[in-house]
């Protein structure tokens, strides 16, 4: 399939819009100004109006599976413990959790991140995330 943007960019077509978002939006009778461009890596993401369930959907189903078989594979000797058992957690939840404070304030843990983070050069750092700019590194 190629994509509106690259057959704006050869002529085929007069706008880059994401043809899946234009047709979500329709659905809800919101506005279609300012669509995204369609390109590969957005269809392929939920920033994707008319992908975002799907590609949500089988993120979960690929971490279930991912999730199970190394738990399946966990001896029983390990000192590893999964902590989201049924479903994801991020830094908020995770220091509700008892067991998560005796180790370490949530705002020490950010602290010592972020002491870490300032070492890595700029360089590493695009390089790690790939196509981020400099003024995103920044804030």
């Amino acid at each position: 399939m190629t994509t509106a943007s690259f057959q704006t960019k050869i002529g085929k077509m007069q706008s880059a819009g994401c043809r899946l978002c234009k047709i979500a939006r329709e659905a809800r009778g919101a506005s279609t100004d300012g669509l995204a461009d369609e390109t590969h890596s957005h269809i392929n993401s939920a920033g994707c109006e008319g992908m975002a369930t799907t590609v949500t959907a089988t993120h979960h189903s690929i971490w279930r599976h991912l999730y199970d078989s190394m738990y399946a594979a966990q001896k029983p000797e390990s000192r590893l413990k999964f902590v989201t058992l049924d479903n994801e957690s991020n830094m908020s939840t995770l220091w509700q959790r008892e067991e998560f404070l005796r180790i370490c304030s949530k705002e020490e843990l950010a602290e010592k991140a972020q002491d870490i983070e300032v070492t890595i050069s700029l360089k590493k750092r695009k390089k790690r995330h790939g196509t981020t700019s400099i003024q995103d590194l920044s804030s």
